[in-house]
């Protein structure tokens, strides 16, 4: 290992003696930077090496060089690279290789050696690194897509990327992205061509024999790779991604029309299509003349918005569906969203909309969420009783939805209107009772703000008796906290006192009850205590904090110090697994005064 290691570092003497001879580094450096690479080195060559060495030599490396180009920009120096940065790159690419040799299913470590070749290496470094990252990972497209992308635009090599993606369908010939990629660097290719034409026509340079070709500039590769991708993935979604590129470039016009034919033609079925033909609508020209005012402006955009409305409705007729209405609705609502000066557009939008949400309601097809914008609206326009109608409606549609029991209860109560014990019994009777939550703490939060202290309680009573976990529980701390409030200390001892033994408990409903102890005049410590050690025998096997919270009490002024080591022994007696280390640190850390 020694000799490797040592050979290796007299390979690095020429590079270094030119560094010091040219004034970029001193003596004391090169002498510096041979240490460290030795050091290196030897972690490099040694039985079991890690791949954290590997980088931290790469690492280093980078950072010689990117010394070196700041020491270059310094002193003005530029000459001798190919005697100085090129071994230390050829050097750098080795470790690369030889960590990715043994780590091959490391991506990021193959990304890191791309990343670096394109900064330092030669192009042609770059192509060797992805043809030999794609022959380990041929099962990921977007290692194809970088690839095809790096040979066109780091090398300038469209037939390369256009093999590299005839390749990339080999192994993936279903995948949307790669087909979606392989269309773009087509009609990249395209553009650059009619670019090269135009500049040379322009400067009326003879090209000989070399003719561009017609079909090629028309963008008839792309056709191609349209039409077969198709053929693949029939999916109105998928024409419509590749509609979308095709219209970045100027020149498809004919290609988009074709496109749309297609789309029109075999996907009327798919809402995507119907709302991708309304979204058009907008972009149709409009009259120059009324564009000169505001009203004109807005008039312009309401006959637009009024012909995408038309299309939806067109769709309507042989596609009445839950998707189709979705699209209808959030068109809508991204109109309303936009911002006008102009009074009679903006009604104008809110009127459509609320027309769209109730015949969407009407055909039992509108999406739970959109209930909620429904209400805000009819609520911003002070309509109470639609706004409750509505509340209504939503739960009849949605009956074991929390959401829509939640938005709905919410809104009765801002309104004041019905019958809320009866409502809130339905909720209750519909959902699913492990989701219930929300809808016990409104419900509490109704009955505190309306409702005599006994039908409160009562409220608090049955959810007790709920046999989800996490419900029983809150119940027990709002009750505890509620006790308190309503009756005082007394009403809060005797509720905890009821409850202390049904489980399932809580530590923060034996923490609160403690607190609430201790908010006295004349705490009892005596009280403390049995609040405690009820809640070790729930929560002693795991919960260090509390063991020590006893142990501070009791060190407190009402507390007795002597009873700390009789805690302390049985907090390790009862203490389990990790718990035990954390409370002997903790502990410790509390007598020395630091905690």
């Amino acid at each position: 290992m020694a000799e490797v290691v040592q050979q290796r570092i007299e390979d690095r003497i020429p590079e270094l003696e030119q560094l010091e001879r040219v004034g970029l580094f001193t003596k004391k450096e090169v002498k510096s930077i041979i240490k460290k690479a030795t050091a290196l080195e030897y972690k490099l060559h040694r039985l079991i090496v890690n791949k954290e060495d590997f980088i931290a030599y790469i690492q280093y490396e980078i950072n010689v060089l990117e010394l070196i180009k700041k020491r270059r920009a310094h002193i003005h120096y530029q000459f001798k690279r190919e005697e100085i940065e090129f071994p230390i790159i050829h050097r750098i690419n080795g470790i690369f290789r030889r960590a990715t040799k043994k780590w091959k299913d490391d991506v990021q470590l193959w990304l890191s050696h791309v990343a670096f070749s394109k900064k330092w290496a030669t192009k042609g470094e770059i192509s060797k690194v992805f043809s030999s990252m794609l022959a380990i990972h041929p099962d990921k497209p977007a290692l194809w897509i970088m690839a095809a992308k790096s040979e066109l635009e780091d090398r300038n090599s469209s037939e390369s990327a256009r093999h590299l993606f005839l390749r990339a369908l080999r192994f993936h010939p279903d995948n949307k992205k790669v087909y979606q990629e392989y269309f773009r660097m087509e009609l990249l290719h395209c553009e650059k061509l009619r670019k090269q034409k135009e500049e040379l026509e322009k400067a009326d340079m003879d090209l000989g024999e070399y003719e561009f070709s017609v079909e090629i500039l028309s963008g008839k590769l792309a056709e191609v790779v349209y039409r077969n991708a198709t053929e693949k993935i029939k999916e109105a979604e998928f024409v419509i991604s590749l509609l979308n590129i095709a219209a970045i470039f100027d020149f498809t016009k004919e290609l988009q029309d074709s496109i749309l034919q297609d789309l029109q033609a075999n996907y009327t079925e798919d809402s995507l299509t119907w709302d991708f033909m309304a979204k058009r609508e907008l972009e149709a020209p409009g009259a120059g003349e009324e564009l000169q005012t505001a009203k004109g402006r807005a008039s312009d955009i309401n006959r637009r918005e009024e012909r995408c409305c038309q299309v939806y409705e067109e769709g309507l007729k042989s596609f009445n569906t839950e998707p189709m209405w979705t699209h209808y609705v959030v068109f809508c609502l991204e109109r309303l969203k936009r911002k006008t000066n102009v009074q009679e557009l903006k009604e104008k939008r809110q009127e459509r909309l609320l027309g769209v949400l109730q015949r969407a309601h009407d055909s039992s097809l509108l999406k739970e969420n959109y209930y909620k914008n429904w209400l805000e609206i009819l609520l911003s326009l002070g309509d109470a009783e639609a706004a409750a109608t509505v509340a209504l409606s939503a739960t009849q549609r949605y009956s074991r939805s929390v959401s829509v029991w939640s938005l709905s209860l919410q809104t009765l109560l801002q309104l004041g209107s019905g019958d809320m014990p009866r409502l809130f019994h339905d909720a209750l009777t519909h959902v699913n009772p492990k989701e219930s939550l929300p809808l016990w703490q409104l419900q509490l939060q109704w009955s505190m703000a309306n409702q005599s202290a006994e039908e409160t309680e009562a409220i608090f009573k049955r959810g007790l008796l709920s046999s989800v976990t996490a419900i029983a529980m809150e119940m027990k701390e709002l009750y505890l906290e509620w006790s308190y409030s309503a009756g005082g200390y007394k009403k809060a001892r005797k509720t905890f006192t009821s409850l202390q033994e049904n489980r399932p408990l809580s530590k923060r409903f034996f923490t609160r009850m403690i607190q609430i102890e201790k908010e006295q005049e004349s705490p009892k410590i005596n009280n403390l205590r049995d609040y405690y050690e009820r809640a070790l025998q729930e929560f002693g096997t795991a919960d260090d904090d509390l063991w020590l919270q006893y142990i501070q009490e009791e060190m407190g002024p009402l507390g007795q110090p002597e009873n700390c080591g009789k805690i302390h022994w049985r907090a390790m007696k009862f203490l389990e697994g990790e718990s035990v280390e954390r409370f002997t640190s903790k502990y410790t850390l509390f007598q020395t005064g630091h905690l």
